[in-house]
């Protein structure tokens, strides 16, 4: 296991719902450390940068459109092996298959709104982290229970 940084946000849907602060929580309890936070209305560019992968698929514009909606939390998260321990945090994408105690298990309604994204993998996150935030914004420390954790 390396250490590692992932991407993450937190969906219009979930800040409407004020869930913020418990998906962050349940990163922080799973011994990641967040490196980066910010809440932001993300615009079509970035939007179109961040989803550019699904381009040619046909819900592509709902996809823009619903990320465009409303305000998202984009955070950065660092830890050993940090991409596969966010995803299992973070769920599957549809929440009928989603492991119950994982965010989109517990809180999720919809596939269209399932409250999260997160990078899938090192390449993903590399580039999703430069698309949302600059080098400046990720705050380099040292966790006291880094010990305790790996």
């Amino acid at each position: 296991m390396s250490i590692e940084r992932t991407f993450c946000l937190v969906k219009p849907d979930g800040v409407q719902r004020g869930l913020v602060g418990e998906i962050v929580q349940r990163f922080e309890r799973k011994g990641l450390k967040l490196v980066a936070l910010k809440m932001l209305h993300v615009d079509k560019d970035r939007a179109h940068r961040h989803y550019d992968v699904h381009k040619e698929r046909p819900f592509f514009g709902e996809l823009i459109d619903f990320i465009t909606s409303g305000p998202s939390v984009a955070m950065v998260l660092e830890g050993q092996d940090a991409i596969r321990l966010s995803r299992g945090v973070i769920g599957a994408t549809r929440p009928e298959d989603a492991t119950p105690g994982s965010i989109r298990g517990d809180l999720a309604l919809t596939t269209g709104q399932n409250l999260i994204h997160g990078s899938d993998g090192t390449e993903t996150a590399a580039a999703e982290i430069q698309n949302f935030f600059s080098d400046n914004e990720l705050i380099e420390y040292k966790l006291d229970v880094g010990p305790w954790i790996g």
